[in-house]
């Protein structure tokens, strides 16, 4: 009897190794929620030739692709999750209460990996390049950062996590950065968290609509831009959210929560069709209204696209980066607005946006370096990129950097960080107001 058991758990754990691989034989690929880019189909050739890693391949598209897979997923993640309280995916926090968070978020909220002094000023000061440039060109500019939701909400969060802070969060600390700039920035991180309800999903990393109508409220109005206020507007209540970190975490079992809908909705029409506000690039008309606007945006832009669509008779939407400001004459902006996660933040001290370098005329105090390390110039059409890195010993916290070409103009460059980490600048000069072989000089001021 005792032999027949175990022939029988045999048989039932094979079956259960089976099920993925006949599941394919019968039923096809099974989809994947998770918002990364799947596996594809493995190939025996490439353009070199055979395909060495074929069986690597294989096995990475049955991973991303075998039959039931959310299904295993979701069994998987009910089990860590409900017996070790753990979370089964990597990019997925499991907090208290069903709550879920980023784990991308996870250094701003304990404060850890901190920018250096330098790259705040470096963000804070390309902030306010843009704004001169917009200014200069008659477009009203403003800043804001959508805050991580453990940042307003952080009470939820595994004790494990809480328990550990290693200082202030980038956000915080590039405040006093911005002002000095003179960045016309908006707080959205006090404003959100003054108010006395929670206005994120529980199971997704982002604002639920009346957040968003909130928030573009406050934008439009320091931008003072007539617009529909919606604080006090009539809305039902739709249990119809999916939220992103639901879908990667339980992909079979998600459990949709409560949305907000205003009455009347957001009156505006899209340019071409759409699937979702997540698209790269999207155009927008709202009849009766005047302006136009450009504003680049990261996901939390897909629920507060509409409350912005509807105040401008015109507004472009862009996910692009870096930001190609050329944006604002292809459209006739008169106003451009930059939205970033707080979580990218360290990624803004990374891209300097792609414009005309700025003509410099206050040199007083500058320090001139024969030697220009590591400088590139790449011809890029319209512009000529020219960048590079710089010793750290030669710059102080708030050191700006200048290139003067052919001995005739001085242009000033965008502080960035280079992709090895050093601390270097990139600048884009009209190719055509260029020799063949100009020479550069390179000036960093003190600081």
């Amino acid at each position: 009897m005792k032999k027949k058991s175990n022939i029988a758990y045999i048989i039932i754990c094979l079956a259960l190794c089976l099920l993925p691989s006949a599941g394919l034989l019968i039923g096809g690929a099974e989809e994947s929620s998770e918002n990364r880019e799947l596996a594809s189909v493995p190939s025996w050739k490439t353009e070199e030739g055979w395909n060495a890693n074929i069986l690597d391949d294989a096995g990475a598209w049955f991973e991303d692709h075998f039959a039931f897979r959310n299904e295993w997923v979701t069994g998987y993640a009910l089990l860590a999750g409900g017996i070790f309280g753990v979370s089964a995916q990597d990019n997925v926090i499991v907090g208290e209460d069903g709550w879920l968070y980023y784990m991308d978020s996870l250094e701003d909220y304990q404060g850890s990996e901190q920018l250096s002094d330098r790259q705040l000023f470096a963000v804070a000061h390309t902030l306010a390049m843009i704004q001169s440039y917009a200014a200069e060109n008659g477009v009203d500019f403003v800043f804001t950062v959508a805050p991580n939701k453990n940042s307003l909400y952080g009470e939820r969060m595994p004790y494990y996590y809480r328990g550990y802070r290693a200082g202030e969060n980038n956000l915080s600390r590039i405040v006093p950065y911005l002002e000095a700039e003179q960045v016309n920035y908006v707080d959205l991180y006090g404003f959100l968290k003054s108010q006395n309800e929670v206005l994120y999903h529980a199971r997704d990393s982002h604002w639920n609509n009346k957040g968003a109508a909130l928030a573009a409220d406050r934008l439009l109005s320091r931008l003072g831009k007539k617009h529909a206020s919606y604080a006090d507007r009539d809305f039902a209540v739709r249990k119809d959210c999916e939220g992103d970190l639901d879908q990667m975490l339980y992909p079979a079992a998600v459990r949709p929560e409560d949305e907000i809908y205003y009455d009347p909705l957001p009156q505006f029409r899209y340019v071409e069709a759409v699937e979702s506000n997540f698209e790269p690039r999207i155009r927008t008309l709202s009849d009766g209204k005047e302006g136009s606007l450009v504003m680049y945006r990261d996901s939390f832009g897909n629920a507060l696209l509409p409350y912005m669509a509807e105040a401008f008779g015109e507004a472009y939407f862009s996910r692009g980066v870096p930001y190609p400001l050329s944006d604002l004459f292809a459209c006739e902006a008169d106003t451009l607005v930059i939205e970033r996660a707080e979580r990218f933040l360290p990624d803004m001290a990374e891209n300097a946006p792609v414009m005309p370098a700025p003509i410099a005329s206050d040199m007083d105090e500058a320090d001139f370096q024969t030697e220009i390390p590591d400088l590139e110039v790449t011809d890029q059409g319209v512009y000529t990129k020219v960048s590079g890195s710089l010793p750290a010993e030669n710059l102080g916290v708030d050191s700006r950097v200048y290139i003067r070409v052919d001995e005739l103009l001085t242009y000033e460059a965008f502080p960035v960080t280079r992709e090895d980490g050093q601390d270097g600048f990139e600048l884009y000069i009209v190719t055509e107001l260029l020799e063949e072989n100009s020479l550069y000089e390179l000036y960093v001021s003190r600081g």
